[in-house]
């Protein structure tokens, strides 16, 4: 675990299993799976500058409008700070959108929050990296 993660290490984990989870969710299209872990709050932003609710995006995902490829997402650093977490990294993924083949390199910042059972996805936002 790296030096730079705050909060209770338990907390931490729970947070870095969560985002695992959801990662693989989205790569195998794992609509319940997905829905469990964003808050009905959600907000997601995507790096064409689109950005949707919890419905819309499980929708395009269920629709296939997204359909992803490949996903890597190296974390940098946890935050656990009450029952939020920040959890600060890198998203570089294959993926189609709207069957158009796309590569994204991205920063990326998802906020969790503690949730009955576990953590859920409040908002995604990613930042483009220059090509």
């Amino acid at each position: 675990m790296g030096e730079d993660h705050v909060g209770d290490p338990e907390d931490v984990r729970a947070v870095l299993a969560a985002e695992d989870r959801r990662y693989q969710a989205m790569l195998d299209a794992d609509l319940a799976t997905l829905d469990a872990s964003c808050a009905a709050e959600l907000s997601y932003a995507h790096s064409s500058g689109a950005r949707d609710t919890k419905d819309q995006y499980l929708e395009k995902v269920r629709s296939g409008y997204y359909v992803y490829r490949r996903i890597d997402h190296p974390v940098e650093r946890v935050a656990v700070v009450g029952d939020s977490a920040l959890v600060v990294g890198r998203m570089t993924a294959d993926l189609d959108v709207d069957g158009r083949p796309r590569t994204i390199d991205n920063l990326a910042l998802a906020v969790w929050t503690r949730a009955s059972g576990g953590w859920q996805l409040l908002a995604y936002a990613p930042t483009p990296l220059p090509a």
